[in-house]
């Protein structure tokens, strides 16, 4: 087989997506967030949305999501990104409009955002990376972190007497009449990268069709925050994260 025979389009079978750019991302090793932006780049381009898609990404870590993938973005403020994609969509829509948000984001300081904008059906799909922390900014207790895991302000554990109850927003979204599609996937493995794909392209479909709004969360790991290598903290997440946060469709309107 020559070169000439390897490169052509018909012995492809796989490439970087076209709209993912080739600046150098700032996400740890094994992070999670660098496998679904290569995901979102992959749909958008796969259902021909290059010129319609408008992200929405606020404070965290995927605030520079605007540097790897090649489209129409708007920064929000901590946690309004669901208020800001609703404007955003009402007023365009025929454009695809999503957000992509971590836990600390969307489940604390956005959480009032989030539910309303659920709750009033906007057409729109919300990106949920629930790793457990706040990655960013230090690796502090989050909403989801779960009871007894340590961070850098529950050094000894969630406790909760004092801390509280891990949040499951996702589930909450469930409930709400506005909610048309509401599941919880991973991307540690390429099967699991598969279904994450399959829901975040129902979702886009969702937002295109006027459905009303869908919720995807992407259970994640964070390599640095958990203070562990990338493979101790995929088989953390398998034993741990999964017991409170389960992997699968908790709703479907549009099946």
């Amino acid at each position: 087989m020559t070169r000439q025979d390897i490169i052509k389009p018909e012995n492809l079978v796989y490439e970087k997506p076209r709209l993912l750019n080739e600046n150098h991302m700032h996400y740890c090793p094994g992070c999670s967030h660098g496998v679904v932006h290569r995901i979102i780049a992959e749909l958008i381009e796969e259902m021909g949305l290059e010129e319609k898609a408008i992200g929405v990404a606020p404070v965290g870590c995927a605030v520079f999501a605007y540097k790897y993938i090649d489209i129409d973005w708007i920064e929000a403020a901590h946690g309004r990104a669901p208020a800001i994609a609703t404007a955003a969509k009402r007023l365009n829509p025929e454009n695809l409009v999503f957000t992509y948000q971590g836990d600390g984001d969307l489940a604390a300081i956005g959480t009032c955002e989030t539910i309303h904008a659920a709750n009033r059906g906007e057409n729109i799909a919300i990106i949920f990376i629930n790793n457990g922390i706040y990655g960013m900014t230090g690796g502090q207790m989050a909403p989801t972190t779960l009871e007894g895991m340590k961070t850098s302000t529950t050094p000894y554990g969630r406790r909760v007497d004092l801390n509280g109850y891990p949040l499951r927003i996702t589930d909450i979204a469930a409930q709400l009449d506005g909610t048309c599609y509401v599941t919880r996937q991973a991307v540690h493995t390429p099967a699991a990268v598969r279904k994450a794909k399959a829901a975040i392209r129902q979702a886009f479909k969702n937002s295109m069709e006027g459905r009303g709004t869908s919720f995807v969360e992407i259970v994640s790991t964070c390599s640095s925050g958990w203070k562990m290598t990338p493979e101790a903290a995929n088989k953390w997440m398998e034993e741990h994260m999964f017991e409170k946060y389960p992997l699968g469709e908790l709703k479907n309107t549009v099946k």
